[in-house]
């Protein structure tokens, strides 16, 4: 319990003991005052957490800033950090856009966009005509002329059926020696199995293009009278794709090599028996080609149970060129290791970390703040590089090193100019470190014209299979895990080169097979999502 002193006792103390004990309170003030800052200092971070995890669960997704006006000339030591000269920034007042791909203006509605639409369908022709008696009753005896007819179309939808293909195979016997031929015909794909090869591409399309689960499957096939659990259904996925597809798989993975720039991204997933406890995370990592090399893309998936350096290592062991990632440092570990192998940074992984600190401001204080300046900067490096899109890498190239590196510069002279006045916790100190420690590797695109400015790419690649994880039944084993990763691939692959996913899984389900006994895998290159010789069908129009 607290003393206290009257007035009449103060009087009568001595100045010794008065002065010792306005000391002691004095240091226990000072105490107090710094656990209170300390308590403050928490509290803000939690603010700024608590505030964040709203946005991320109840916000918008997108990171385009509300204002677009211009900034203002600022020097800091001679140099211009605010940069919006005429020649070098111009339009601010335009839309930012979310990424570099440019959206087109909206369009008059095309002369014959239906008819385009419709070609490449069957057309079944039903015709609608009047009976003679029918005419004679409405115009009299040859009171009437034909004209052309009216053409109205529709679409008609003719519902999934299942059928049996029963192959009647000729066997025939030697009078002479008793030898026994049979007539070509196709192999099973599993042997004693009824699975197709159009029966499984409806299975990986419907699970790995359009998310959709096994069991949801199973209760499909169930409505059509076949009986096929959802344990069949992943027995044949890990089979087909560790038989068949994987030669394929193989086989892009050393085209992907052949890239000058490639991107990869990674993603956790959960594996339930991996021989780990339960609920430990594991890794998918996706590698791609670059996004220039539009007509011949490559996405593949590789599945770790760990995010070690190791994984990037080996599956990068043969590739010399760039490879462009986010900030995570096992990429910077490997190219160290390396002379031949250059790591780019990403952009939109620097803009979110400042628009994570953005909004933990107050709005009316927002456009006042180190985020929001530092924003405004990063906004006005992506609209120089979204007029460079439609330029060859060369002249892509010149234009950075004119226009955009004096941003970029200037951009860093004004962050290190501001690092030391920024707080030692929370948001805006995790977007000062993340963006200088990654200075290195965000300058790459402006040596190279063939290097994108972010990684969007690869995580557009990636997006697919995040969705899909969330409706996994089948990534019970790690034999699972590396399967999906494998028909993922191939089914993000053929998106990617406008194949229809589908058609080009039965095809391959087709062709493969033919081949597993030929020790020169040259076929591969016919199978290949931009070859010319894939029939007609696959591609889409």
């Amino acid at each position: 319990m607290a003393f206290k002193f009257t007035e009449e006792q103060l009087n009568t103390l001595d100045k010794s003991f008065i002065v010792e004990l306005f000391l002691q309170l004095q240091e226990q003030n000072d105490k107090l005052s710094g656990e209170i800052q300390d308590l403050n200092r928490k509290m803000e971070l939690l603010i700024e957490q608590a505030t964040l995890s709203n946005k991320n669960r109840f916000g918008r997704s997108s990171e385009k800033m509300d204002d677009a006006s211009q900034i203002c000339f600022m020097e800091i030591d001679g140099t211009i950090v605010f940069f919006n000269e005429a020649e070098a920034v111009s339009d601010l007042d335009a839309e930012e856009p979310e990424t570099l791909e440019s959206k087109p203006a909206r369009k008059p509605k095309s002369v014959g966009k239906k008819d385009a639409d419709l070609s490449g369908l069957p057309v079944n022709i039903i015709t609608h005509y009047m009976t003679e008696e029918e005419l004679v009753a409405e115009f009299g005896e040859n009171g009437w002329k034909q004209l052309p007819d009216a053409i109205s179309k529709r679409y008609r939808f003719i519902p999934a059926k299942i059928e049996i293909d029963e192959h009647h195979v000729g066997v025939y016997a030697s009078k002479k020696d008793g030898r026994i031929i049979k007539a070509d015909h196709p192999q099973a794909l599993l042997h004693g199995s009824l699975v197709s090869p159009t029966l499984a591409a409806a299975i990986m399309n419907g699970k790995y293009v359009n998310a959709v689960p096994l069991y949801r499957l199973e209760q499909e096939f169930s409505r059509y009278g076949l009986s096929i659990t959802r344990q069949n259904m992943a027995n044949w996925m890990i089979r087909l794709g560790e038989s068949y597809l994987a030669i394929l798989y193989d086989y892009l993975h050393q085209k992907l090599y052949d890239y000058h720039v490639i991107q990869a991204d990674e993603t956790p997933v959960l594996v339930h028996r991996d021989g780990r406890p339960a609920g430990s995370k594991s890794y998918m990592w996706v590698y791609r080609s670059g996004h220039l090399y539009k007509d011949k893309q490559i996405v593949l998936y590789d599945y770790h149970k760990t995010r070690n350096s190791s994984h990037p290592r080996e599956f990068l062991k043969n590739y010399s060129g760039i490879c462009v990632t986010d900030g995570y440092q096992v990429y910077h570990k490997v190219e160290k290791e390396r002379e031949d192998l250059r790591i780019a940074g990403c952009w939109v992984h620097a803009r979110r970390k400042f628009d994570e600190a953005m909004n933990v401001v107050p709005k009316e204080q927002r456009k006042k703040s180190n985020a929001y300046l530092v924003m405004k900067q990063i906004q006005a490096i992506y609209r120089e590089e979204g007029k460079l899109q439609e330029l060859p890498p060369d002249e892509r190239l010149m234009q950075r090193q004119l226009v955009i590196k004096p941003l970029v510069d200037a951009l860093f002279v004004y962050l290190k100019k501001m690092e030391p006045t920024v707080p030692s916790s929370g948001q805006l100190r995790k977007a000062y470190t993340y963006i200088l420690n990654q200075e290195k590797y965000l300058r790459v695109f402006l040596e190279d014209g063939e290097v994108p400015i972010d990684n969007n790419a690869s995580e557009r690649a990636i997006r697919g299979f995040c969705i899909g994880k969330k409706n996994w039944q089948m990534i019970d084993t790690i034999n699972g895990a590396h399967s999906s990763a494998i028909i993922y691939s191939i089914a993000e692959t053929a998106k990617a080169n406008n194949l229809k996913p589908y058609d080009y899984f039965v095809y391959l389900l087709e062709e493969i097979p033919k081949h597993m006994e030929d020790t020169n895998r040259s076929f591969l290159d016919d199978l290949l999502p931009w070859s010319p010789n894939l029939p007609d069908g696959i591609r889409k129009n």
